[in-house]
């Protein structure tokens, strides 16, 4: 480390010590010298541990230290999507499908290299493989999706079993 540029700051207080260490000695004698230096001292060291920097092994361990909990954002609002997806059918439609929807196109593109919006025979394929994933094949197909009118008319959501097996194929998509 370079202490160059920090010789005049250093040198003041040196005097400011020097000083203090004097005036010290000339008002309690030897008791009030050893009284300013250990003040002087462990000033010193206070002030040296908060200026010079820690070392880079040092700063992620602070760092970890500092965690402190913070809220799930968005929990409880998925959470209440979910819920109402399973008792309404538009709140399905608006809300959670998009959702799935957009996790099929990505295990699709990653995993098989096929574009759902573009590929809508070959995504299919890639989706179903038994008849059960067929009966789950309209709840996610884009070309699908009911409008506004057709969901009113709808009275019930997705069921959770239903629900249930379309998230289990999606993760093993």
């Amino acid at each position: 480390m370079n202490w160059r540029p920090a010789v005049p700051e250093l040198v003041i207080a040196a005097i400011a010590v020097t000083a203090a260490a004097l005036a010290a000695a000339a008002v309690a004698g030897w008791p009030g010298v050893v009284v300013v230096a250990g003040a002087a001292a462990a000033i010193a060291l206070i002030l040296l541990r908060s200026v010079i920097p820690r070392s880079a092994a040092q700063a992620p361990r602070l760092q970890q230290d500092k965690q402190r909990a913070r809220t799930i954002s968005g929990y409880a609002q998925r959470r209440f999507v979910v819920a109402t997806s399973l008792t309404s059918r538009p709140m399905y439609e608006s809300d959670l499908r998009p959702v799935l929807e957009h996790i099929l196109a990505a295990r699709l593109a990653e995993n098989h290299a096929v574009n759902l919006y573009t590929e809508p025979e070959r995504a299919r394929r890639a989706f179903c493989r038994t008849r059960g994933d067929e009966r789950l094949w309209p709840w996610i197909d884009p070309g699908q999706v009911l409008d506004a009118d057709a969901r009113a008319g709808q009275k019930y959501g997705i069921s959770g079993r239903t629900l249930s097996r379309l998230i289990t194929r999606l993760e093993q998509l």
